[in-house]
C-alpha cells in the first residue's frame, strides 16, 4: 500500500483507516488540508504526510504518484467531485466511504469517462454500502427474476463527528426510493414496515441510503427501498423535521448545530468499537410469481467494519487491479457478493428461499 493516498486521514474514520493500513504492513501517505493535523498523524504512524487543498488548481499534480486514493473527508457531496476529476486526469483509482446517494449517482454518471481513463471509481467501501450491497447481490443470485429489493439496517455504537455533520447538512431534505429505474424524492420516513432483524418484528422507516443507486448497479433490480429500525413515533418525528426544512437550511442554524457536534462528538470509543454490532436485512421479490428470498447479515461495529473494509478494498485495487473492473463499481460488482464475509465477525443467514415463498408471507408496507 505504498502507492496509496488516504485523504481526510485525520478525521475519526480516517484515523481508523490509516491505522488499519499501517497495521497490515502498508505505508500509505496521509493527507488533508490541516497541515498541523497531517504532520502529527504522519509522525505518530511513521508515514509520509501531505497538505492538499481540494480547491488547489494543481490538485492533479498531488495525485500523479499514487495508484489509488481513499477519500475519508465528508461531506462527500463536496469532496468527491474534485478528487474524482483529478483521478481521471492522472489515472488514479478512486475509493471513498460515502453513504450519500447523490454522490453515488454523480459517480455513476462518470462511468464512461472512467472507462476511457482506465480508472476504477469505487465509492462506498465502508459500512455504507459494503454489507448491504453484498447482501443485495447475494439475494439477487437466489432469485434472478426479482424485480423488487428492500433492505433494512439496524445498528448502534455511536456516531462520528463527520457522520453527524453530514446528517445535519441533509436534515429537512426528505428521502428517496428507487421505483422502476428512477430515483423518486419522497418525504422523510414516508413508509414504514415491520422487519425481523433476528429478534422478532421491529418497526422500521424508509431512509435515503446509498443502495437506491448502488444496489441497482449490482443487481439490475430497479425498484428499491431502504429502511432503518426506528421506534413507532419516529415517522411523525421525521415528518416534523421535513416541515422545518426552511429553518434547517438557514446557515446560522446549521453552523450552531455543527458547533455543538464539534464540541460533543468524536466517535465511538474503544469499547464501543469492540462490542458494537449491526444487522443488515434484505428481501427480494418477484412480483409476478410472489416468490421471495430473504437474508440477514450480522456485522461488528459499523466504524470497525468500515476501517477493515476500506483497507481490504484498497489492497485489492492496488494488488489485483487486472481483476477489478474499470468504470463505476460498487463493492459487490468489484469483488463479488462474498466480499463482506472476508471481513472479521460478519455472518450471513438465508432465512427464506424462493421455494418457501407464498402469497401469505408478504409483509404489508404502510405509507405515512
Amino acid at each position: 500500500m505504498d502507492s496509496l493516498l488516504i485523504y481526510g486521514s485525520y478525521g475519526y474514520t480516517g484515523r481508523l483507516i490509516a491505522r488499519e493500513a499501517v497495521a497490515r504492513g502498508g505505508s500509505p501517505v496521509v493527507a488533508g488540508r490541516d497541515g498541523h493535523a497531517v504532520t502529527r498523524q504522519a509522525d505518530a504512524l511513521g508515514v509520509d504526510g501531505r497538505v492538499i487543498d481540494l480547491e488547489s488548481e494543481d490538485l492533479a499534480s498531488h495525485l500523479e504518484r499514487f495508484d489509488a486514493v481513499v477519500n475519508c473527508a465528508g461531506p462527500f457531496v463536496d469532496t468527491a467531485e474534485p478528487l474524482v476529476v483529478a483521478c481521471l486526469e492522472t489515472g488514479t483509482d478512486y475509493l471513498d466511504i460515502t453513504g450519500e446517494f447523490p454522490v453515488f449517482e454523480r459517480l455513476r454518471q462518470r462511468d464512461d469517462a472512467a472507462h476511457e481513463a482506465g480508472v476504477t471509481l469505487l465509492p462506498g467501501v465502508g459500512f455504507d454500502v459494503v454489507p448491504s450491497d453484498c447482501l443485495a447481490a447475494f439475494l439477487a443470485d437466489q432469485l434472478p427474476t426479482a424485480d423488487q429489493l428492500r433492505l433494512g439496517i439496524k445498528g448502534g455504537g455511536g456516531l462520528s463527528r463527520g457522520t453527524a455533520r453530514t446528517l445535519v447538512e441533509h436534515l429537512g431534505s426528505g428521502g428517496v426510493v428507487r421505483r422502476n429505474g428512477r430515483l423518486i424524492q419522497v418525504p422523510t420516513g414516508y413508509r414504514t414496515r415491520e422487519i425481523d432483524f433476528g429478534d422478532g418484528p421491529e418497526h422500521a422507516v424508509t431512509i435515503p441510503w446509498g443502495d437506491v443507486v448502488t444496489a441497482a448497479h449490482s443487481t439490475g433490480i430497479e425498484s428499491i427501498e431502504v429502511y432503518a429500525a426506528a421506534p413507532p413515533w419516529a415517522a411523525s418525528g421525521l415528518a416534523a423535521v421535513d416541515s422545518l426544512g426552511w429553518l434547517l437550511e438557514r446557515r446560522p442554524v446549521e453552523r450552531l448545530l455543527k458547533r455543538v457536534i464539534d464540541a460533543r462528538l468524536d466517535g465511538p470509543d474503544g469499547s464501543q468499537l469492540a462490542t458494537g454490532s449491526a444487522v443488515v436485512w434484505g428481501e427480494v421479490v418477484d412480483d409476478a410469481t410472489g416468490q421471495q428470498a430473504r437474508a440477514r447479515l450480522r456485522t461488528p461495529n459499523p466504524y470497525a467494519l468500515t476501517a477493515e473494509a476500506a483497507v481490504v478494498a484498497a489492497q485489492r485495487v492496488l494488488e489485483d487491479s487486472a481483476r477489478v473492473p474499470d468504470g463505476f463499481q460498487t463493492p459487490a460488482s468489484a469483488f463479488g457478493s462474498e466480499f463482506v464475509l472476508e471481513l472479521a465477525e460478519t455472518k450471513r443467514e438465508l432465512v427464506k428461499t424462493p421455494d418457501e415463498s407464498n402469497e401469505s408471507t408478504r409483509v404489508p408496507v404502510t405509507p405515512t
